[in-house]
């Protein structure tokens, strides 16, 4: 007779029950009961990081590309806290990552018992800006229906992380509770309300000049159909936010693309008698750094009810973003087509491109476009803070693949670990991008790459800094401090790891990054080379 179940398999019994086909994390010394209990849940796959920041990330990058609640498995204090960094950027870009952390036994709960390793007053309380809500469990048969009700809320709309604290004693506990079967992992439907849909469509349809600024809402709530279909109707021009580069075909003649820093586009939208802002918060990066000044009515549609109406007036719709959309889009009168307006979009474009002509950027746009033929449509690619990712905000066509950035919260080294997570879900090769100062915080996921061979090529584009820091450096007082790095031969190091490295040139970089995208399993791809940067165009008269 096999040993008794215990509040550990309650948890991989409920993952499992809730649909978890993948979890990431670290094991540590409270949390033993729920890694014992992974052996016995052939169903779900664990990929164990080497560093729980990392590990977070990994967790963000694959709830974002699946668009599922993704389990984060910590164990107390230390291992716990050094997720808070990372989960600030999945709450700040609504990841939906279900942290399950250990806590010290119940005995040094709440002001009891104390001098337990790991021990902290209130390890619930340090998350509380990071995360949506917490549940505290103190007896095993409260996890099923905390975790249940965790995962809801981390799925629900805005979506984000949510914690589930366990005892280590709560996870070591015999159980008579019975196999979990029988949990619903469906979210609560965020559905507007019919007359702020209805007047919407009233604005929308009495517009003479409709546009559209569409953000990372409509990517994550499976929206883009329905803005495919309002825009055609309205004949209403789309510009994505950087969150929201897919939500809109690049190459549609109504698409303004992302180039939402440059005073063209802005003023373009700007000039709207009724803008739509959808899944947007009109925040720092998608309002051209606070300097966006809409003339006409605003209508904006958010999940997030703390961000409608919080920069700018506005008739604001609460509610899920593709819901919304599919509402307007039914509601609106269609128009006959305008080439006018398609002529338009093709004005404010061909402006963008002309202002990008008189600035000598030949080699960073040669660099983005060799880096763009290299990776196949439909591959996705994560972006670290560095000086390649701010051009791919503005000018990288997803092509289907998905474009997912740490600008959330704008931490260091997400690009690497979190493309690992994306890469976890079998569905192809993924592609990292990283500046050498921020390959440097997750260098050794190599390890966790080569143990889990997962798929996944990373440029790294060594500069010898932080050059975004030196840029703004250099621009603001003349010269930089500190920006300069020693750092690590990056080939030999992936060959350490038993990773294959290539170092490449810009006139190598297609076909040396393609080559490593094509090989099954890790890779890395090393180019030394300083990239400057486009001038700040919100800056313009």
């Amino acid at each position: 007779m096999g040993a008794p179940r215990n509040g550990g398999d309650l948890v991989t019994e409920t993952l499992t029950a809730l649909g978890a086909r993948v979890a990431f994390g670290i094991p540590g010394q409270h949390a033993l009961g729920l890694f014992d209990a992974l052996r016995r849940a052939p169903g779900l796959r664990f990929v164990s990081s080497r560093v729980e920041n990392n590990a977070a990330f990994a967790a963000d990058g694959h709830a974002r590309l699946t668009g599922e609640v993704t389990p984060l498995l910590v164990s107390t204090g230390p291992g716990a806290l050094l997720t808070l960094a990372s989960l600030q950027e999945s709450r700040a870009s609504s990841a939906p990552v279900l942290v399950i952390s250990s806590q010290v036994p119940r005995a040094g709960l709440g002001g009891g018992r104390h001098g337990y390793l790991h021990e902290l007053p209130e390890q619930s309380a340090s998350f509380a800006n990071v995360t949506k809500t917490a549940f505290t469990v103190r007896h095993a048969s409260q996890i099923p229906s905390a975790l249940a009700g965790a995962w809801r809320a981390a799925a629900s709309a805005p979506a984000g992380p949510v914690l589930v604290e366990i005892p280590q004693d709560v996870l070591l506990e015999p159980t008579v509770v019975p196999p979990v079967e029988d949990v619903d992992p469906a979210p609560v439907p965020l559905t507007p309300r019919a007359e702020l849909v209805a007047e919407a469509a009233r604005l929308l349809d009495g517009a003479r000049r409709p546009r559209i600024l569409a953000g990372g809402g409509v990517s994550r709530s499976g929206g883009r159909d329905a803005l495919v279909a309002l825009a055609e109707a309205l004949r209403a021009p789309v510009a994505t936010t950087f969150g929201g580069k897919d939500a809109f075909p690049w190459d549609h003649p109504l698409s303004l693309q992302s180039w939402i820093e440059d005073r063209h586009t802005t003023d373009y939208l700007e000039g709207a008698d009724v803008l739509l802002v959808v899944g947007s918060g009109l925040g720092e990066l998608s309002s051209n750094y606070h300097t966006f000044a809409p003339r006409g009515r605003v209508v904006q549609v958010e999940a997030d009810l703390g961000k409608l109406e919080s920069n700018h007036p506005a008739l604001g719709v609460h509610g899920d973003a593709a819901s919304t959309l599919a509402g307007l889009a039914e509601a609106v009168t269609r128009r006959p087509a305008d080439p006018a307006v398609e002529g338009e979009v093709a004005s404010v474009k061909a402006a963008v491109a002309a202002r990008l002509d008189a600035q000598d950027l030949a080699a960073e746009r040669a660099v983005l476009a060799a880096v763009r033929e290299a990776l196949p449509d439909g591959a996705p690619s994560f972006w670290d803070m560095t000086m390649l990712a701010y051009w791919a905000w503005s000018a990288w066509d997803p092509r289907g693949g998905g474009a997912y950035s740490a600008q959330g919260s704008g931490g260091l080294g997400y690009g690497f670990p979190a493309a690992l997570g994306a890469a976890a879900a079998g569905r192809g090769p993924v592609l990292a991008v990283s500046g050498d100062g921020g390959a440097m915080y997750s260098v050794a996921e190599l390890a966790t790459a080569r143990q889990h061979d997962l798929d996944v090529t990373w440029l790294v584009v060594d500069d010898g800094g932080y050059g975004i820091l030196r840029e703004y450096m250099e621009s603001s007082f003349g010269e930089a401090t500190h920006t300069e790095l020693a750092r690590p031969d990056f080939v030999a190091l992936a060959g350490a790891f038993g990773v294959p490295a290539t170092r490449t040139s810009p006139e190598r970089l297609r076909e040396d990054l393609s080559a490593a995208l094509s090989r099954p399993g890790p890779n890395v791809v090393v180019l030394p080379m300083v990239l400057g940067l486009f001038a700040p165009t919100h800056l313009d008269g």
